[in-house]
């Protein structure tokens, strides 16, 4: 019988994959959960947990389990991890704010609305959904690791 390896080189990649599919599935059921049933919700950003910061850390973390944290891999991880997570709490939001003060103004200056359709409002995270994000993104490379070795 041949003995097939564990892919452990890509687990580093794979995991942080997984991650961000389970977190994204995690947030489809809870907003489904408060607000109906729409396929859509699947790909929507913002919300409980984010996404983004549980990707960000499960491949900072996979780094550092798999590789080590004393290496210029697992530095520029935490450089990158660093910019997403400010990406989705910060940035996002001011885009969100943007979003709500355009429709504020079609909605005040009686703009033709389909000339000039709603934006979306909540594209960023709020601190909970970012905090909540880490610490899945933690847990779940952790669980991760161990189970494929």
């Amino acid at each position: 019988m041949v003995n097939i390896p564990i892919i452990h080189g890509y687990n580093v990649v794979i995991i942080p994959i997984l991650v961000g599919l389970i977190t994204q599935t995690i947030k489809f059921v809870v907003f489904t959960a408060k607000n109906g049933l729409k396929w859509e919700y699947f790909f929507t950003h913002g919300h409980m947990p984010s996404s983004h910061t549980a990707f960000a850390v499960a491949t900072l973390t996979s780094i550092g389990y798999y590789e080590g944290t004393t290496n210029g891999v697992f530095a520029l991880a935490c450089i990158f991890s660093f910019i997403i997570i400010d990406d989705a709490l910060r940035l996002r939001m001011y885009l969100g704010d943007q979003g709500r003060y355009l429709n504020m103004l079609v909605d005040q200056l009686n703009i033709d609305k389909k000339k000039f359709p709603r934006l979306k409002e909540r594209i960023g995270h709020r601190l909970n959904e970012v905090i909540v994000g880490g610490i899945v993104g933690f847990v779940l490379t952790i669980l991760l690791a161990k189970i494929l070795g």
